[in-house]
């Protein structure tokens, strides 16, 4: 998305700090929780207060999720540990503690682990705001050779939506079929996670990246920028009525 090889692309939140110059977002959909989400965990050999100077592992599957435990660690607890790349579900030989991400998170423990901080959880009881994963983002220079297209995505969005409220329970059953491995329980899994844009989720998306550059993780972000009106979901709907 930020070479410009993808036109319209969900994004991490983090990401958006770098190429917010280059795209506007969808104003309806984001990937968010409010408290629990037990995909986005830390495991540690140690009490999170203790990691100061210790060695952390980070997974690069969430730049999100990257920077939340960064701010955390170092506004909440006061502690700066050495970081270091890991793999998606590593052995914590060599390392105090490991950052572990999506469906790794949800597979039963490899090893004993003394501490498991769900970060989802953490951040909405240390920060008082929930936390937005992800958002969808358009390229500026696709929007006015790509409008319709857009406006297909965008709808598309909604139709997929409205099939997790639908058909909840066949999707889940597909889900268990799919990963029979994973330990927690999808239901709730995907009960916690929120996927509408709502405006307390915008204002929580602004609290972290203020929150992450003053951490020194993230480039200043000035106007979270949004696309025009005439792209927003009730608008299409009610071209789409009026077309019908």
């Amino acid at each position: 998305m930020a070479e410009g090889a993808l036109s319209v692309s969900p994004i991490s939140t983090a990401a958006y700090a770098g190429m917010q110059e280059d795209v506007l977002l969808l104003p309806d959909f984001c990937l968010a929780s409010i408290g629990y989400v037990r995909s986005v965990v830390l495991l540690s050999k140690v009490p999170i207060e203790a990691l100061n100077g210790k060695i952390v592992g980070l997974s690069t599957a969430s730049q999100t999720s990257v920077v939340m435990l960064k701010t955390l660690l170092k506004t909440v607890y006061g502690v700066e540990p050495t970081y270091i790349p890991s793999a998606p579900y590593p052995k914590l030989e060599g390392m105090d503690a490991a950052l572990v991400i999506g469906n790794e998170a949800l597979y039963p423990a490899r090893e004993a682990v003394s501490y498991t901080y769900d970060l989802g959880d953490l951040w909405f009881r240390k920060t008082g705001h929930p936390i937005v994963f992800a958002v969808f983002a358009v390229r500026r220079d696709a929007l006015q050779p790509y409008g319709n297209e857009i406006r297909s995505v965008i709808d598309a969005y909604c139709h997929s939506l409205g099939r997790l409220e639908t058909e909840k329970e066949r999707m889940i059953a597909q889900a268990r079929e799919r990963y029979p491995d994973i330990a927690y329980d999808i239901y709730m899994y995907y009960t916690l996670l929120r996927y509408e844009f709502s405006g307390a989720l915008k204002k929580a998306m602004r609290f972290f990246l203020d929150r992450a550059t003053a951490a020194g993780f993230l480039p200043q972000t000035d106007i979270i920028r949004f696309l025009p009106d005439e792209f927003s979901l009730a608008n299409i709907r009610n071209e789409k009525t009026r077309r019908s």
